[in-house]
């Protein structure tokens, strides 16, 4: 990945990830797509694969994810691309998904779960712009961590 897209790259998660972290970051679980059990009928994840019958739910995306990361990379870059990582349960759902990733990877999800943590207890405070940047720039790591992983081309 060239230098220039790599600041281009930050320069979208920076202004998307502020404009979302504008919004309150507890909504009614109830109401939060991410909040709904993924195998619940018609909340299926796209790209995710039915668990084959007598396997635990979840064991089909354990499987598939081949090279090792390649779920959570995924799931990062289509977040970034979104503009939805200070979205709730977002940065929980590619930190689960690194239970396979290798070191690099996990690494750089829990970095930006860390990061997630300390944007949400700065909520409505002088240190919330900051600290959405932080998201922005963790997240920004764990996409260059994939690229660099070979990985860039998934999501």
């Amino acid at each position: 990945m060239s230098r220039s897209l790599s600041a281009l790259m930050l320069s979208v998660l920076i202004a998307g990830s502020t404009v979302a972290g504008c919004s309150d970051p507890s909504p009614d679980a109830a109401t939060s797509p991410t909040a709904a059990a993924p195998s619940a009928p018609g909340n299926e994840q796209p790209g995710a694969s039915a668990a084959p019958d007598g396997e635990p739910p979840g064991a089909a995306a354990a499987q598939v994810d081949e090279p090792p990361g390649t779920i959570a990379c995924g799931k990062a870059v289509q977040a970034v691309r979104e503009a939805t990582l200070m979205n709730p349960g977002v940065i929980t759902d590619i930190t689960a998904a690194t239970g396979t990733a290798d070191a690099p990877v996990a690494d750089a999800a829990q970095g930006l779960s860390a990061a997630y943590r300390k944007a949400v207890a700065a909520y409505d405070t002088d240190a919330e712009p900051d600290a959405v940047a932080a998201v922005s720039a963790a997240a920004a790591e764990l996409v260059k961590i994939c690229g660099d992983s070979g990985l860039e081309t998934v999501g």
